[in-house]
C-alpha cells in the first residue's frame, strides 16, 4: 500500500482536497497532525504567525521523543536554525545569514556547478547506462554545497557518506539505508566536524573578505549592528544548508528527469529550446517541475500557538499542522490543467519552496543546480531513456521529502 501511495499520492490528495481539505490524522510515528491540502489554505497556513516553527509549542512534546523534526538535531545542539525558530530570533538570524548567502555569491558559483555536472556525466557517459540518482542527482548537490560552505576537497567524500546515511541511500542501486538512529548518528558526525572546521576558519579569518570567500567564513564574519552569529548558530546554519540544500536538489533533479522521460512531448520541447540557445523553457520548466512533482511533499512542522480556524476546522493550541505542498500545487482551483506537465506555464505561483518569512533561503542555488543538471544531461545525452517500467520504480519512505530510490537510464554511449 505504501509503495502504491509513494508512486502516485496525487489521487489520494485530490480526494482530501475535495472532501477533507483540513484533516486530522494519525501519522505512522503515532503523532496526530492536521493535513492541509487546498492551495488557498496552504498559502494562508505557511504565512500565519500563529503557526510556530518552534517545536516547544507542540502540546505532546513529541520533538523531545525524536518523532518530530530532524533526528539527533537536539542532542547535537543544532536546533538554532531557520526551520525551528520564529521572529524575532528568526528575523535576526535570517538577516545575518542573508549577508553571507547572497544572490551574487550563488551567481558566481555557476561555473563550478557546471564543472561538477560535466565531471559526473563524464564518469558514466561512455557506459551507455547509469543510475541517475546514485551517480548524478545525489553527488552533485553534495559536492556543490561542500564547495560553497568551504569544506576542503579531501573531506568531501566523508560528507557524501554522512549525507547518504541521512538520505537512507548508502549503497549503489538504492539498497541499504537504515533505521532512524542512523540519521541521528550522521547528524552527530556532521556536528563534530563542523565544530572543528568553524574553529579553524575563525582562527584563520583575515581582516577583509576575499572575493571567493567560502560561506562558513561569511557566516562567521556576518554581523548586524555589531552582533555576530554564535558558534552554535553558525554550525546550525551550515548544517541546515547542507541538510535542506542537498536532499531537495537530489529530488528536484531525480523527479524532474523522471517526469520528462515519461512526458516525451515536453522533453522534446525543452531539448529543441536548448538546442536553439533559448533558455526560456528551461526557466519556466524548472518552476513547473517544482509544482508538478516537487522535491518536498509536505512542508516542515508547524505548531499552533493559540486556537485558530483553518479551512473551517478548529485547530487547538499545541496541535501540529503539516501543509501538503504536493496537494496544494495540484489544486485545480488555482492551476489550470493542474495534473498536466506544461513547461511553458507562466502563471505558476507554486509553493515548492514555501511562502512567507520561511521561504527557502537556498532556492536560488537549487534552481541553479536543477537548471544546470537538466540542461546538460539532455544536451549531452539526447536520447536518454528510462530503463525500468514505471511500476517497478521505488520511492524513498519519509514524511517530508519525495524522491526516487533509483533512476536507471540507458543512452547511446558518448565519449
Amino acid at each position: 500500500m505504501r509503495d502504491r501511495f509513494g508512486a502516485d499520492p496525487y489521487p489520494a490528495y485530490a480526494w482530501l482536497r475535495e472532501h477533507a481539505p483540513v484533516h486530522r490524522t494519525a501519522l505512522p510515528s503515532g503523532v496526530e497532525a492536521w493535513l492541509v491540502t487546498r492551495y488557498a489554505d496552504a498559502r494562508q497556513a505557511l504565512a500565519d504567525s500563529r503557526l510556530s516553527k518552534n517545536p516547544v509549542h507542540h502540546s505532546e512534546s513529541a520533538h523531545g521523543k525524536g518523532k518530530v523534526g530532524i533526528p539527533g538535531e537536539r542532542s547535537a545542539n543544532l536546533m538554532t536554525h531557520l526551520l525551528n525558530i520564529d521572529p524575532p530570533d528568526h528575523t535576526r538570524l535570517r538577516r545575518l545569514v542573508s549577508k553571507a548567502f547572497t544572490p551574487r555569491r550563488v551567481a558566481a558559483f555557476a561555473p563550478r556547478v557546471q564543472e561538477l555536472t560535466d565531471a559526473l556525466i563524464d564518469s558514466f557517459a561512455a557506459r551507455g547506462e547509469a543510475d541517475l540518482i546514485h551517480e548524478f542527482a545525489f553527488p552533485l548537490p553534495i559536492y556543490a554545497i561542500c564547495d560553497l560552505l568551504g569544506v576542503p576537497r579531501a573531506d568531501q567524500d566523508d560528507f557524501r557518506d554522512w549525507a547518504g546515511m541521512m538520505l537512507r541511500h548508502t549503497k549503489p542501486g538504492g539498497t541499504g539505508g537504515g533505521p532512524r538512529g542512523g540519521v541521528a548518528k550522521a547528524v552527530k558526525k556532521i556536528r563534530g566536524y563542523l565544530a572543528e572546521l568553524i574553529h579553524r576558519k575563525r582562527a584563520a579569518l583575515p581582516p577583509e573578505p576575499a572575493p571567493d570567500e567560502d560561506l562558513i567564513s561569511g557566516l562567521i564574519r556576518a554581523s548586524d549592528h555589531g552582533e555576530h552569529l554564535t558558534e552554535n548558530e553558525v554550525a546550525a546554519m551550515a548544517f541546515i544548508l547542507l541538510f535542506a540544500g542537498f536532499e531537495t536538489t537530489v529530488n528536484l533533479i531525480g523527479n524532474g528527469t523522471y517526469a520528462l522521460l515519461r512526458t516525451p512531448g515536453q522533453r522534446e520541447l525543452l531539448q529543441k529550446s536548448l538546442a536553439s540557445g533559448d533558455r526560456d523553457v528551461l526557466t519556466t520548466g524548472i518552476e513547473e517541475l517544482l509544482r508538478y512533482d516537487g522535491p518536498v511533499e509536505l512542508a516542515t512542522w508547524r505548531f499552533a500557538t493559540e486556537e485558530l480556524t483553518l479551512g473551517g476546522e478548529r485547530i487547538a493550541e499545541g496541535d501540529p499542522v503539516l501543509v501538503v505542498l504536493a496537494a496544494a500545487d495540484r489544486d485545480p482551483a488555482r492551476f489550470d490543467a493542474a495534473d498536466t506537465l506544461d513547461l511553458r506555464r507562466t502563471d505558476n505561483p507554486h509553493l515548492g519552496y514555501g511562502h512567507g518569512i520561511h521561504y527557502c533561503l537556498g532556492a536560488p542555488l537549487a534552481r541553479l543546480e536543477g537548471q544546470t543538471a537538466l540542461a546538460t544531461l539532455l544536451t549531452r545525452l539526447p536520447d536518454i531513456r528510462l530503463a525500468a517500467e514505471p511500476d517497478d520504480m521505488r520511492w524513498r519512505g519519509g514524511l517530508i521529502m519525495r524522491g526516487l530510490r533509483t533512476l536507471p537510464v540507458t543512452f547511446t554511449p558518448a565519449p
